[in-house]
């Protein structure tokens, strides 16, 4: 049995030491408590312009940056993602062991954490929590479907809890930052005909994050209070108001006059501009590894054929998108995993924008061809701009689509269902965990249909590569699985891949505090105070 202490990264995770203090104090202050403690119980309201609407407020039904901030901020996980690049530090869990064979992982929790209601929390509401994803099936539900059997986690006592795994994953305690711990006893009060209280707690709270639940409005967002009580003491500010704006111009121009503090930071580079031009503003920059590609329908004729999937990747104008209408802002990114990342391969050329190539590529065809629908996602400029851009070049090469734009909760359902899920779709895939199989893995195994993998892609070589990654911490031996896996998908053009994002976070220049983590999108807001 090995204790782990803090890695410097997911890669060593299950080998390395994960914590280096047992102590509850010391486990605080790694975390960061300092930075919280100098704002201690100062007033006043975050209000954060959002560009996705929330539909809910339960913490298992959704597992998407857009809808990350309640998650984050009304809720705590076993372990926590912070800073940039990414550290894995303890949170609900002081320490954790791993068993020899790398199945069995024993988590030590904190003495003393509260509810917002008051109540403990314990081991018996980790391995609840753990329970309800599995049942409920939404959110982060696809990352433990393959690896943790229903009724195989248990209390070991009222302070640990241990999960035995199907088999052994290099990637579980990196993911336990999405086990999100509810108030079990409250949830079973409100449960109803066995629905795991999802009607409840789609609209109230049963957390223990640093921010109470008070009003949600899927119209409008939702609003929070600071709780006090929270195990690394109280946040900066008393409230935080997460509203929805759809429209990028209604955000910048409320940030502008000040309705605002904060809003979403994926805008076209035009806003940017005219946010970094604003005296009253501060628009933080980070490199970051957001994934933006198209998703293409690999089960659905005429996308099965690999010729026709080649012919919608060099109808894109990769060099316009980034060059002109990103302004340069952003990199290209060749594959499936984003550049900075190790097991991110350096030898694939990937496609260019040739409308020659692509009518070639069509003309190899054997299926009957048919106008595409091409959807981009309303709230989300950029994803609306490329299907647009990607249209024009479909018209030049001779294939006839469609646009539709619609809202992330609305695209989010559709992607799940195989009959529903569009023929190409563009969005970003954020960074859930830090590790290669964050884009690789959850966008490409077969395992993930239904979940990640909205393209529906399916290569037993692929799979074996991605299982047999998983199944070693050896980051040496990991790294050229991916690498292979990166290529083969780029061959047979699983997807469109353009771009790996920056990260532009503007906020009025009396937000200070600011911790921007890509795993969130700088949402946490326990960190921030109003000068």
């Amino acid at each position: 049995m090995r204790k782990q202490t803090e890695p410097a990264s997911a890669a060593d995770l299950g080998r390395r030491d994960l914590l280096r203090a047992g102590a509850a104090g010391a486990a605080v202050a790694a975390v960061g408590l300092p930075r919280a403690a100098a704002a201690q119980r100062a007033g006043g309201r975050i209000v954060f312009a959002n560009g996705s609407a929330y539909d809910t407020m339960d913490p298992h039904a959704t597992f998407d940056v857009g809808r990350v901030a309640y998650r984050l901020n009304c809720y705590d996980s076993l372990l926590r993602w912070l800073d940039n690049p990414p550290k894995l530090e303890p949170w609900l869990a002081q320490s954790y062991t791993v068993s020899e064979d790398g199945r069995r992982y024993t988590f030590k929790l904190r003495e003393g954490v509260k509810f917002h209601d008051g109540t403990e929390l314990t081991a018996e509401d980790v391995v609840y929590s753990m329970e309800r994803i599995l049942a409920v099936k939404k959110g982060a539900y696809p990352l433990f479907a393959t690896l943790v059997e229903p009724g195989s986690t248990r209390a070991v006592g009222r302070y640990a809890v241990e999960f035995n795994l199907k088999a052994a994953s290099a990637i579980f305690a990196a993911t336990t930052h999405d086990i999100y711990v509810v108030n079990s006893a409250l949830v079973k009060r409100n449960e109803r005909n066995g629905d795991w209280g999802q009607e409840w707690i789609a609209r109230n709270d049963a957390g223990s994050g640093s921010y109470v639940i008070r009003r949600f409005d899927p119209a409008r967002g939702f609003l929070a209070t600071r709780f006090d009580d929270h195990f690394l003491g109280p946040a900066g500010v008393a409230e935080i108001d997460f509203r929805y704006v759809a429209e990028v111009n209604s955000r910048v121009l409320g940030l502008i006059r000040g309705d605002f503090h904060g809003t979403d930071p994926y805008m076209p580079q035009d806003q940017i501009a005219r946010l970094q031009a604003d005296p009253n503003l501060n628009v933080m920059e980070a490199e970051s590894t957001r994934l933006f590609y198209a998703c293409i329908h690999n089960q659905r004729a005429p996308m099965t054929d690999v010729n026709f999937r080649k012919a919608l990747c060099y109808a894109f104008d990769y060099d316009g998108w980034i060059n002109d209408i990103l302004g340069k802002s952003v990199v290209r990114n060749t594959h499936v995993i984003p550049n900075p990342m190790w097991g991110a391969p350096k030898d694939v050329a990937g496609y260019t924008y040739d409308i020659d190539k692509a009518k070639w590529h069509l003309s190899q065809v054997r299926a009957p061809l048919r106008e595409i629908v091409v959807a981009g996602m309303v709230g989300y400029e950029q994803s609306m701009q490329a299907a647009a851009l990607l249209q024009a070049g479909l018209t030049k090469a001779g294939i006839q689509s469609r646009l539709l734009n619609e809202p992330w909760p609305v695209v989010s359902n559709k992607m799940r269902d195989p009959e529903q899920m569009y023929d190409v779709l563009f969005l970003w895939r954020s960074t859930y965990y830090a590790d290669p199989h964050n884009w690789a893995g959850e966008l490409l195994h077969t395992n993930r249909h239904r979940g990640g993998n909205a393209s529906y892609y399916s290569n037993p070589e692929v799979d074996r590569l991605l299982d047999a990654a998983l199944a070693t911490a050896d980051q040496e031996k990991r790294a050229p699985l991916y690498e292979q896996v990166a290529r083969i998908s780029s061959e047979e053009a699983a997807g469109i891949y353009i771009h790996n994002a920056k990260w532009f976070g503007p906020f009025r220049k009396n937000v200070r505090g600011v911790r921007f983590c890509p795993i969130g999108d700088g949402q946490e807001m326990r960190w921030l105070s109003i000068a």
